[in-house]
C-alpha cells in the first residue's frame, strides 16, 4: 500500500453498522491505523448485512484491525481508557448518553489524554431535545429534508437506494475530524466532533430553506427532472437511456446543431436559461423524439462530438468494462479469505503524494486481539486467556 496521509494516526473505532464505521474506513483508507472494538462472539451487526451473501463488512471494515471487548463490563471499560491513553482519534454512533453511562464519556478521556479528538455521530447530535431518541439514517433523512424531495411527484417520499444519511453523517464526521487535527497541530488540545445525521443531510438541502424563509416556496418531488433546469433529463434510445445536461445556454446551442436544429440555439423561446425552464416539457419531448431514433452508444458518440455532458446510467457491470473506470482504478479487486474476484471501490479522493490504499477487506472478529492486547498494551498471554474466558474480550 502506497503511503496515507494519515499515516502514524490511531483511531479506536467503537459503535457499529454504518454512519460510524464508514468514517472508519475513510480514515483507514488514508493510511489511519484503525482499531475496531467489537462485541465478543457476535461482532458487528454489518458482518450479517448484504444482498444474498453478506459482503458490506468487507468493504466498510477494509483496512481495519478487529479486537473484541465487552464494553458494558468495567474491565473492559478500563481498557478502552487504555486504548484513548495511546490514541489520536476515539470513533463512536452510539446513542448519546451511552458512553457516560460506561464513564467513558469525554470528560473521563480528555483527562486521560488531552490530545484526543472524539468523533461522535448519532441521530440527532449530543444535545437537544431529540439527542437521547435512537436514530437511523433513513430518519436522519427523513428530518434532514431530502425524502420528501426523493421520487416521482406523484408517489410517496422515496429512499435514493443507499443509505446516504449515515454516509453523509460518517463523511462529516470525518470532515470534522481532520478540522480537529488542524486545531490541535496549533494548540495541543482535542475537543469533540458531533456530528448528526439529520444535520450532515440538511446540510446538502442546497437553498431550500430560503425559498421557504424568503419566497412561501417549498420544494417537491419532481422525478428525474430539476424543475427550470432544461434540458437535463433521462432521454429513452433504440435499446436504452441516456442522460443529458445541455441547460446551459452555450451548451444548448451545441446541443441544438448536433440535433440538426441549429436555428433553436438562438431562437428566443430557446436561447436563455429562463425561456428554457418555461418549456421543460416542450423540450424533454423533442429531444425524446430524436434520441429514440438512435441507439444509445451514437447518442454518446454524438454527445462527445459537440461537448455535451452525457452518460450512460451505470450498474456494476457497466462500471467494471468501462475503460475510464479501469484507468483510473477506480474499481480494484481485493484479495478475500474465502471469495474469489472481490472487487470494490477505490480509495478516493486521489491525492498525488500520498494515495493511501486498501490493505485487506474487514478482518476477522478479533484477528488483531493479540497484536493490539500483546503488542499495544503489553499483556501477557496469561492476561489475555483470563479475560478471554471470563467474556471481557
Amino acid at each position: 500500500m502506497a503511503e496515507g496521509a494519515l499515516s502514524g494516526l490511531r483511531l479506536i473505532e467503537m459503535g457499529q453498522l454504518i454512519a460510524g464505521p464508514f468514517c472508519g474506513q475513510l480514515m483507514a483508507d488514508h493510511g489511519a491505523e484503525v482499531i475496531k472494538v467489537e462485541p465478543p462472539k457476535v461482532g458487528d451487526a454489518m458482518r450479517n448485512w448484504g444482498q444474498g451473501v453478506p459482503l458490506w463488512f468487507s468493504v466498510v471494515a477494509r483496512g481495519k484491525k478487529s479486537i473484541t471487548l465487552n464494553l458494558r463490563e468495567k474491565e473492559g471499560q478500563a481498557i478502552v481508557r487504555q486504548l484513548a491513553a495511546k490514541a489520536d482519534f476515539l470513533l463512536e454512533n452510539f446513542r448519546p448518553g451511552t458512553l457516560e453511562r460506561w464513564n467513558l464519556g469525554w470528560e473521563e478521556l480528555s483527562a486521560i489524554n488531552e490530545a484526543l479528538i472524539m468523533i461522535r455521530v448519532s441521530g440527532y447530535g449530543q444535545t437537544g431535545p431529540y439527542s437521547s431518541r435512537a436514530g437511523y439514517g433513513g430518519i436522519g433523512e427523513a428530518m434532514g429534508g431530502m425524502r420528501y424531495i426523493a421520487g416521482e411527484p406523484d408517489r410517496p417520499p422515496s429512499r435514493a437506494g443507499l443509505s446516504i444519511g449515515d454516509s453523509l453523517a460518517a463523511t462529516y464526521a470525518c470532515l470534522g475530524a481532520l478540522m480537529a487535527l488542524e486545531h490541535r497541530h496549533r494548540t495541543g488540545k482535542g475537543q469533540v466532533v458531533d456530528s448528526a445525521i439529520y444535520e450532515a443531510v440538511l446540510a446538502m438541502m442546497e437553498s431550500t430553506v430560503p425559498e421557504y424563509t424568503v419566497t412561501g416556496h417549498i420544494r417537491e418531488r419532481t422525478g428525474s427532472i430539476l424543475p427550470k433546469i432544461a434540458p437535463s433529463n433521462v432521454y429513452p434510445t433504440k435499446d436504452g437511456s441516456v442522460l443529458v445536461a445541455g441547460n446551459q445556454d452555450s451548451v444548448w446551442k451545441r446541443m441544438a446543431t448536433m440535433m440538426g436544429m441549429a436555428e433553436l440555439g438562438d431562437d428566443p423561446r430557446y436561447n436563455s436559461h429562463v425561456a428554457r425552464g418555461e418549456r421543460q416539457a416542450e423540450l424533454d419531448d423533442m429531444i425524446g423524439e430524436w434520441t429514440k431514433q438512435r441507439t444509445s452508444k451514437e447518442v454518446l458518440e454524438l454527445c462527445e462530438e459537440h461537448g455535451v455532458p452525457a452518460g450512460n446510467i451505470y450498474r456494476a457491470p457497466e462500471m467494471l468494462d468501462d475503460p475510464h473506470f479501469v484507468a483510473r482504478e477506480a474499481i480494484v479487486e481485493v484479495p478475500h479469505p474465502k471469495y474469489e474476484n472481490f472487487r470494490m471501490q477505490n480509495v478516493a479522493p486521489k491525492l498525488s503524494a500520498t494515495p493511501g490504499g486498501i490493505e485487506w477487506v474487514g478482518p476477522e472478529l478479533g484477528q488483531h486481539n493479540e497484536e493490539v492486547y500483546g503488542e499495544l498494551l503489553g499483556m501477557d498471554s496469561r492476561a489475555m486467556s483470563d479475560l478471554a474466558e471470563r467474556g471481557i474480550i
